[in-house]
């Protein structure tokens, strides 16, 4: 069993019960997917790029993304419907607190100036979303062999109902928020 995920029934949910005073252990919220995209919008002049994006995203997140196309013509952009525009994969389980553990424990603190992720993220109903610059803070990727810094999108969904008591679930699992 994952390190976080014993943490996470060892001390977080007693701590959360204690904080909102819940009654059951079920109602104590927990992370239930992770979902990281990553834009590639240069692959409209070259697949390559795309193809090097699907590769690093596997690497990073230990499972094969799946390739998003456009939804809508964009003529400004140059952008067609149907064509393909970037990658996604969504973490649950295992991976889901594998990656997590990596991305708190290893990746952000590799992140130049780093004083902490923005404690306004949230969307209302328990979900933070973060943007990272570049891929280089993850351990796995060679600095080598990328063509581009590419930056990505990482969402995490909890069954928090509220912001507060998701902010607190994700501090008491190692986010490190800005003071």
């Amino acid at each position: 069993m994952a390190r976080l995920k014993t943490t996470y029934k060892e001390q977080v949910v007693p701590a959360l019960m204690e904080k909102f005073q819940y009654e059951s252990i079920m109602q104590a919220p927990k992370i239930e997917k992770i979902v990281i995209n990553m834009g590639v919008g240069e692959a409209k002049e070259n697949q390559k790029f795309l193809d090097n994006a699907v590769e690093e995203m596997t690497i990073i997140a230990g499972q094969k993304p799946v390739v998003t196309k456009a939804r809508k013509s964009i003529s400004n952009f140059k952008v067609r419907e149907g064509m393909a525009v970037g990658c996604k994969v969504t973490l649950r389980g295992a991976h889901m607190y594998e990656f997590f553990d990596k991305l708190v424990n290893i990746a952000l603190p590799r992140v130049r100036d780093f004083r902490g992720v923005s404690k306004t993220a949230f969307d209302g109903r328990g979900n933070y979303a973060l943007g990272i610059k570049e891929q280089l803070i993850f351990p796995e990727i060679n600095y080598d062999k990328i063509d581009k810094i590419r930056g990505m999108d990482i969402i995490i969904t909890t069954t928090a109902n509220t912001d507060e008591e998701a902010r607190e679930l994700l501090k008491l699992m190692g986010m490190p928020f800005s003071k």
